[in-house]
């Protein structure tokens, strides 16, 4: 009596210890081996192994062995009628020695009678076949009893478990890969067709080709200089190219006229923010201030901007950052009727600017990312490779960046609104 007691406590005890184990391991092999070792400490079983059965090639594959020997096969082949067999039995031992009528036993009856396998136990969850125990003589020598069984089969259970919850999360993470790659290859292709929306919109204007792609790279470094994320960044830049969309719907003759174009010339020019809205407003976009940036990007602080004359906070974020940036590529490159001003004078023209057109934290982060990569603080060549290394190394142009960015006030900045 006393051992039946002893006996029921030690299993008890293992049963509380695999369930603890399957319920908190993170470490799948780990949690098998394991496992096997509480099967057999339990019933002091010589030797065994599990397997984690391999839907598609319709394989047992072992994960954890004991006393096995080199010579027993890691892999074993099922064919349709044991696996039918397999669900039908359910998590119960089958006797290896009254099966082999199944053609798994018959293919591995030597490997099964050279270690003394003598029960084999399906490993069955929600009707589907996960794996597989085998499991040697006991070291008795006696044979399996009922109450044994019953003990493998509440074990079988927890280990059963443990490798249905490994495939679950296995498909998860494979189903996760699929979505980021998917993702990827979205986000890739909806990048493609901003820059080619940006290069139809350059196309236009023959004088300033390359002008919103240009824009796009300035805000998106301006947003880096910020501190924003790398979603925030790449939705800023997205702004960026896309600002001048509505210059689409302007007549090419008036963005390309060698001259100054003159008052009604320019009305209809200046269409062209709320024509960009009214295209880009449709479009549901990752970054939802994008089209905000097409109608706003030339307002300005003092409220001397159009169209509708904002003042400064007024303005959505997104399009003080891509007014700084437009207006930049503006000074910074030919036109028909100037060329470009000299590094100095365009700096300048920022810090007088600053908090007149331009929103003087943006102002500050600008000059700062020049700034750095003028003095090797970054090494990327940014600005260098927009407006060429000669332009850039210019002389005095680090002294006076300096005292430009001891000028310009720093205020809190607000981030790019994300469609989630």
């Amino acid at each position: 009596m006393i051992d039946e007691k002893y006996k029921l406590v030690h299993t008890f005890g293992a049963l509380a210890e695999l369930g603890q184990e399957v319920a908190t391991k993170n470490n799948f092999p780990e949690t098998i081996r394991t496992s096997l070792h509480l099967v057999s400490g339990a019933l002091g079983i010589m030797r065994g192994g599990v397997a984690k059965y391999a839907r598609f090639g319709h394989e047992l594959n072992m994960v954890a062995v004991r006393g096995l020997g080199d010579d027993f096969p890691l892999s074993t082949t099922l064919c349709d009628e044991d696996e039918r067999q397999f669900l039908t039995n359910g998590v119960y031992p089958i006797e290896v020695s009254q099966a082999k009528v199944l053609p798994f036993f018959q293919v591995y009856v030597t490997s099964f009678e050279q270690r003394n396998i003598e029960l084999f136990v399906p490993l069955v969850v929600h009707d589907e076949l996960v794996g597989a125990i085998f499991l040697g003589e006991k070291a008795t020598g006696i044979g399996y009893t009922s109450y044994d069984k019953d003990v493998i089969c509440a074990m079988a259970r927890h280990i059963g478990v443990a490798i249905a919850q490994r495939n679950l999360m296995a498909e998860v993470e494979r189903r996760a890969e699929e979505n980021r790659k998917l993702y990827d290859e979205l986000h890739m292709t909806y990048t493609a067709t901003v820059k080619a929306f940006a290069a139809a919109i350059d196309c236009k204007d023959k004088y300033t080709e390359g002008h919103s792609v240009r824009v796009g790279k300035y805000v998106e470094i301006i947003a880096a200089e910020l501190g924003w994320g790398e979603e925030e960044i790449d939705g800023a830049s997205v702004a960026g190219y896309l600002h001048d969309v509505g210059k689409l719907t302007v007549d090419r003759r008036i963005i390309n006229a060698p001259y100054r174009i003159n008052a009604k010339e320019s009305a209809e020019l200046n269409r062209h923010p709320g024509v960009g809205y009214e295209i880009l407003q449709p479009i549901h976009h990752p970054y939802a201030d994008v089209p905000l940036a097409a109608k706003y990007h030339h307002e300005r602080l003092d409220g001397r901007g159009y169209p509708d004359g904002l003042y400064d906070k007024e303005i959505p974020y997104i399009a003080k950052m891509v007014n700084l940036a437009d207006s930049f590529d503006a000074m910074t490159t030919d036109r028909p009727y100037k060329r470009r001003r000299p590094a100095s004078e365009v700096i300048e023209d920022l810090h007088r600017n600053s908090g007149k057109q331009f929103a003087p934290e943006l102002v500050s982060a600008f000059l700062r990312g020049m700034f750095r990569e003028l003095t090797g603080e970054t090494t990327d060549k940014r600005f260098r490779r927009l407006l060429g290394r000669e332009y850039m190394e210019a002389e005095g142009i680090v002294p006076m960046l300096q005292n430009a960015l001891n000028g310009v006030d720093k205020t809190p900045v607000t981030v790019l609104s994300l469609e989630v």
